[in-house]
């Protein structure tokens, strides 16, 4: 049984959270990415709790500013440190390392920085289509084809995206998801229970998820734009900020059209310790089209 509590941080912050499995065992944390939500890892929360499948501890938060977490209303409050805070603070708040750390999109970002930053919040890392900053960044700044994958980010960080994104009932979102499958491809899973469960989430607001794109520089140069926004080509990230030294799972979607497959070319050298799994026939949204072999490379890197 999936519960949700609300879980008040000390640095004022509170996160929503899906939750399953007893306490004191050893605990996987999921952390979705845009524009999607907790309730997207119920099927692995519920698997991964059950005894015969390890018997973990399973929590998936609403990230900040999602659902009924707590939404700031400063586009600064969603720069990474201040995610990773959050992420770091709930992990204590769990008792202390995890098992794994589980994550998709936006929430791999999240991790990526974690697991660079405070290695010893967990044991494992496991990411699944979600890039690497060191290869995203090398790719926005001198790969077109990534440029143009990656153009709807200057979309979604107009001042207008809030209103645009709303209009007729959402069709913009919905196209994130139909434009790679969702409702009609070989592994169709845009259901109307789960559309309704999409809207709970947009409804509770759009602003917060959008001020992740708009408090990151890591978006391609806007055509005309002053050059006060250079975007990715202005950034550089030290070294030590991009190695990460857990072992890493990395599941790859292959026919994600916004993160192509050059994502992951030289990841082994700010990741060491990795295993990497290229899926095809599967895009950005692996998790729904194909949970069980999400499951299936999941159970093999936890053992």
């Amino acid at each position: 049984m999936i519960e949700t509590s609300d879980c008040a941080l000390p640095h004022g912050i509170t996160l929503s959270c899906r939750c399953t499995g007893a306490r004191g065992r050893p605990v996987l944390m999921f952390l979705h990415g845009f524009p999607e939500a907790a309730f997207v890892w119920d099927g692995l929360l519920e698997h991964f709790a059950r005894p015969g499948n390890g018997g973990f501890r399973c929590i998936a938060p609403n990230l900040r500013g999602y659902g009924q977490s707590s939404a700031p209303a400063e586009v600064a409050d969603y720069r990474p440190r201040h995610l990773v805070q959050d992420v770091a603070a709930l992990i204590e708040h769990e008792g202390g390392p995890l098992a794994c750390l589980v994550a998709h999109d936006w929430g791999g970002a999240v991790a990526w920085n974690l697991a660079a930053s405070a290695p010893g919040c967990m044991e494992k890392l496991a990411i699944i289509n979600s890039p690497h900053p060191g290869t995203f960044l090398r790719e926005l700044q001198h790969s077109p084809a990534q440029q143009a994958a990656s153009a709807y980010m200057n979309f979604l960080i107009r001042p207008d995206a809030e209103a645009l994104l709303a209009e007729d009932d959402f069709r913009r979102l919905w196209e994130f998801f139909t434009a790679m499958g969702a409702a009609d491809g070989p592994h169709a899973w845009l259901t109307d229970a789960v559309k309704a469960q999409y809207r709970d989430i947009w409804r509770a607001g759009l602003t917060g998820p959008l001020n992740y794109y708009r408090a990151s520089p890591l978006r391609p140069p806007r055509p005309g734009a002053p050059h006060h926004d250079p975007a990715a080509a202005a950034v550089v990230i030290p070294r030590d900020k991009l190695e990460v030294h857990v072992p890493t799972l990395v599941i790859w979607a292959m026919d994600d059209t916004a993160l192509p497959p050059a994502l992951l070319d030289g990841l082994e050298d700010f990741v060491p310790q990795m295993q990497l799994h290229r899926v095809e026939g599967a895009t950005h949204w692996i998790v729904h089209e194909q949970p069980e072999r999400v499951i299936g490379c999941l159970e093999d890197f936890l053992r």
